[in-house]
């Protein structure tokens, strides 16, 4: 069915890179998502009542909630897709983050609230009808949900939406509750148990836990999270092939939303060449860095001395020792300033969070694993943290 929507309603609905194209598939899943969870709460609600069952009733008002939920998620991308501003060069796109922010909310306070009924039914339990039709109804929000789930993951893969994977995952895990509540419902004809109540709980736990996962789905990239390394590897490649540029470092990414991102790295180049060409270069893999990963660039040419003989071997030794240290500590920058008694090494080194030594435990470390090895070399060294992000 979207997909026959989308034919209908979307001009070019096959390129999701586009940001309008994007907005629009957001609009419309999440209107087609309202439309379904109404429809859902009206049965399970009218029935839920009719067979006196809080778990039922529980389940209806979630699928209210999911389509309170939709409503966020299209005013999310409604706002988002507005347009750069003096106020905000780089966009609204984050305003995609907030919206799925306010859906992880929406679930936390819906599970919350659920799970409170269900312990005063285990306090207070009332057996429910076992109506063959009430079966038959939560059956039909499973399936429904089922294909929510799908068609909401994957155009979130399609168009690189955090919001719209948060209303899939809901869904699938609604699938899970409603599969539970059948169970409470059927169970209670043969026990006297209070079922009912049982599975509310265990609806909302499922609730929770997914509005918890997310919320820190949608709070991650608010707080600036590191790029993945697939693209951090696939950035570097494409900078890597354009000659003669020999190295990359201090990667930077800023995400400002879906399809609005910024990328700044420093590029190593050999010394030695014509710099009017070597800006070309740089010129050249900023146009193509941009129009592969949709975003703005901007790369600062590092020159690097690359046929000092001298110079490769101390800059072996250093990585052979600094690897030793920390197999995630990196180098970059590296220069060497030669005098009558000893040989100024200079250098940036790159601390992860990972290692535990202070800055100025590291630059003794390395300086002196250095000096062992080299006598007249003292380390110059400048601790940098990680700049990917």
């Amino acid at each position: 069915m979207i997909k026959l929507l989308s034919r209908i309603f979307i001009k070019n609905y096959n390129d999701y890179s586009d940001a309008h194209v994007r907005s629009q598939y957001g609009v419309l899943c999440g209107a087609f998502g309202i439309f379904l969870n109404a429809v859902l709460f009206a049965l399970k609600f009218i029935f839920g009542t009719l067979a006196a069952s809080v778990a039922m009733v529980a389940d209806a008002f979630n699928n209210l909630s999911d389509a309170g939920s939709s409503l966020v998620q299209i005013l999310g991308f409604k706002l988002s897709a507005k347009k750069p501003d003096p106020d905000h060069p780089f966009g609204h796109g984050r305003i995609e983050y907030i919206a799925g922010l306010i859906v992880s909310f929406i679930i936390l306070y819906m599970g919350v609230a659920l799970l409170k009924d269900s312990v005063l039914s285990i306090m207070r339990p009332k057996k429910p009808d076992t109506s063959v039709l009430s079966v038959v109804i939560m059956t039909i929000g499973i399936v429904v949900k089922l294909y929510m789930y799908f068609y909401n993951h994957l155009i979130a893969k399609k168009i690189d939406s955090v919001a719209m994977e948060v209303v899939a995952q809901d869904s699938l895990n609604d699938v899970i509750s409603t599969a539970v509540v059948i169970v409470a419902i059927i169970g209670s004809h043969f026990t006297t148990l209070p079922l009912d109540g049982i599975g509310g709980v265990v609806v909302a736990a499922f609730i929770l836990k997914t509005g918890f996962e997310a919320a820190s789905d949608t709070i991650a990239p608010l707080l600036g999270s590191a790029p993945s390394a697939e693209l951090v590897y696939n950035i570097e490649e494409e900078l890597m092939k354009h000659e003669p540029i020999v190295g990359m470092h201090d990667l930077v990414v800023h995400d400002y939303g879906p399809g609005r991102m910024m990328i700044s790295l420093h590029a190593e180049v050999p010394g030695n060449l014509n710099i009017f060409s070597l800006h070309d270069v740089i010129d050249i893999a900023e146009h193509d860095i941009s129009v592969r990963f949709g975003c703005q660039v901007v790369i600062h040419m590092d020159p690097v001395d690359t046929e000092n003989k001298r110079l490769a071997q101390l800059k072996e030794i250093l990585l052979e020792e600094v690897a030793k240290i920390n197999p995630e500590l990196k180098v970059h920058d590296v220069r060497m300033v030669p005098g009558d008694t000893h040989t100024n090494l200079i250098f940036d080194v790159v601390k992860p969070y990972s290692c535990m030594l202070t800055d100025e435990k590291l630059k003794l470390v390395i300086h002196e694993a250095v000096h062992a090895r080299c006598p007249d070399i003292y380390c110059a060294i400048t601790v940098d943290q990680p700049f990917v992000k």
